[in-house]
């Protein structure tokens, strides 16, 4: 009897001591394989993060060389959504900052510095053009002129408003016409066409919207003014 219990006994340790066992290595193995998702997803989050492409300013394709400011701009949508215009990270113009209008918005930017002179729009659809021409006549040489379209901004331009605006480097201003898309970059002063101007007609066959074609986008580098 007492070799029965003793064998037992045996028998029992022996079973808790396999089943502690097998428990242990499978605690380990789960251990092991949790900390190598940890370290594997921290690999690849590292990874991530080092082919993740950088952002420039204005949200641009591509950062600009020394003394020139980023920009990126795009005209309205139809009559929906207003136009945005954004130098060196600062957006200068949009429906969000609620100073955008119907008609030829402008932002007005100091050529040496990049900083903000002016925002104005001029409603050329039941405006008067004489405000904008006053204004495009006190403009100061030296000062880079950024232009956008929202609904129409054509149909009250007349020769004299087109003819300042193509003194500042636009080529397109001339042929503008009614709900065309247009925006446009160039400066006081300036010597040559500016390269910086799209353009799209309003065609009811090819127009996006019902009434107006899409939304025109340009973004680039504008040389800084040197003295």
């Amino acid at each position: 009897m007492r070799i029965a219990g003793a064998a037992k006994l045996v028998v029992v340790v022996a079973i808790f001591l396999l089943t502690f066992y097998v428990i242990s290595q499978v605690f380990e193995i789960k251990m092991d394989a949790n900390l190598g998702h940890i370290f594997a997803r921290s690999a690849l989050d590292a990874a991530a993060r080092s082919t993740k492409p950088p952002r420039y300013k204005c949200g641009i394709s591509k950062a600009c060389p020394e003394k020139h400011f980023a920009f990126k701009m795009a005209s309205g949508a139809a009559n929906v959504v207003g136009p945005k215009i954004c130098v060196e990270d600062n957006v200068l113009m949009s429906g969000v900052k609620n100073n955008v209008g119907r008609g030829i918005n402008v932002a007005l930017v100091n050529g040496k510095t990049g900083e903000l002179l002016d925002t104005k729009f001029f409603d050329m659809w039941g405006g008067d053009v004489a405000p904008f021409i006053e204004f495009l006549k006190s403009i100061q040489d030296g000062t880079i002129v950024l232009m956008g379209t929202y609904d129409d901004g054509a149909t009250k331009l007349n020769e004299e408003a087109r003819k300042l605006i193509a003194e500042l480097g636009s080529t397109s201003i001339t042929n503008l016409g009614f709900r065309d898309n247009w925006v446009f970059c160039g400066g006081k002063g300036i010597k040559t066409k500016s390269p910086f101007e799209q353009h799209i007609k309003n065609n009811k066959d090819t127009n996006k919207y019902e009434g107006w074609p899409e939304v025109v986008e340009m973004e680039g580098c504008i040389p800084q003014k040197q003295d």
